[in-house]
């Protein structure tokens, strides 16, 4: 069956037994099946797919993007303003698609002009990025020796997940892996840091518990896996996690925080740890980070930078110096910058 135009308002995600909502987007299907019974479409949907966040899968949202015949005819970042009382990370989209006319494929979406701007001008200065520098969550592990000392481990983790040095780790296996003080029985032990009560505390772990990742003996920067809405420019913590901090060597973290780098020393991790703080930074961030999720894929198009002395930015100045700095480095003109400078939320 062929239709002439297809026009809707498809289903957002799979409802699971018992009435919960998952994660799993099925909006998408309805833009596959509009195509094929319909020269036409005019879709409203979660738009998050468009910077590459959520659930749907990566072949789709590069297809979307790269589709000449799709082009946006509208988009609100904030879904209440559309949908009262609802609150849908990333915002929403109306995409229409002719698949006998070319509108030019959407490629890198961001929301404002300035944003696209300032795109083309970092990346013709740069290809080097901050995104390779990210470790994710999940790097820190239980090694079998854990498992098999303390088997307890087994019965309190959920399945599939025993070795996690998860998010409720503090709480589940307080006083059998992990302990307020550091134990004294002549094993060596090491520092993990999490959240508890929704305070950032840290617990003591025998060594030979956790194995030890690339670069586990330098210098990082850590932050929330997750913070915030993916509004533009709002700062890199919560009220809950508070800012970043630095992660000092032989000091891991749970599945709450990511790091930045792996530096040898803490002036280099200290200026990595101003860059993240800058407005500049947090700008580009912004251009892939429209909901709460803080994956190395967000930092895709935020700059590499020289952390050591024989940096091109003097990293001994404050932030606001950074940011004029990092402004004339990428030549950014006035209407740039008062962009920035307006939607941007300073973090000393």
């Amino acid at each position: 069956m062929k239709f002439d135009v297809v026009v809707g308002n498809p289903p957002y995600q799979d409802e699971s037994i018992g009435g919960s909502t998952s994660n799993s987007p099925i909006y998408n299907h309805f833009y596959d099946l509009a195509e094929r019974i319909s020269a036409q479409y005019c879709l409203i949907s979660p738009a998050r797919f468009l910077s590459g966040a959520g659930y749907t899968p990566k072949i789709w949202n590069n297809k979307m993007l790269n589709d000449e015949h799709l082009k946006i005819v509208f988009y609100e970042q904030k879904s209440g303003n559309i949908f009262r009382n609802t609150d849908i990370k990333g915002g929403v989209v109306v995409l229409l698609r002719d698949k006998n006319k070319v509108f030019g494929k959407i490629g890198t979406f961001t929301h404002f002009e300035e944003l696209n701007s300032m795109l083309v001008k970092v990346s013709s200065k740069t290809t080097q990025t901050v995104e390779p520098l990210i470790t994710g969550r999940g790097i820190y592990r239980l090694t079998d020796m854990a498992i098999a000392e303390c088997p307890q481990i087994v019965d309190v983790q959920s399945k599939g997940h025993t070795k996690d040095v998860g998010t409720g780790a503090f709480k589940i296996l307080d006083n059998i892996i992990y302990f307020e003080r550091k134990p004294d029985d002549g094993k060596e032990y090491i520092q993990i840091i999490g959240l508890l009560g929704n305070r950032r505390v840290y617990r003591w772990i025998r060594k030979d518990y956790v194995n030890e990742p690339t670069g586990f003996d330098k210098w990082r920067v850590v932050l929330p896996n997750a913070n915030g809405t993916g509004a533009l420019g709002e700062v890199l913590s919560t009220p809950l996690i508070g800012e970043p901090l630095i992660g000092e060597p032989l000091i891991g973290f749970t599945e709450t925080f990511i790091s930045i780098g792996t530096f040898d020393n803490e002036i280099e991790a200290q200026n990595c740890f101003k860059y993240v703080k800058s407005k500049f930074a947090r700008t580009m961030l912004g251009i892939l980070k429209v909901t709460q999720h803080n994956t190395s894929a967000k930092w895709k198009y935020v700059p590499l930078q020289d952390f050591t002395s024989n940096s091109d930015i003097d990293w001994a100045q404050s932030v606001k110096s950074i940011d004029q700095q990092l402004y004339k480095k990428y030549g950014l003109d006035q209407n740039e910058i008062d962009f920035i400078e307006n939607k941007v939320q300073a973090m000393d």
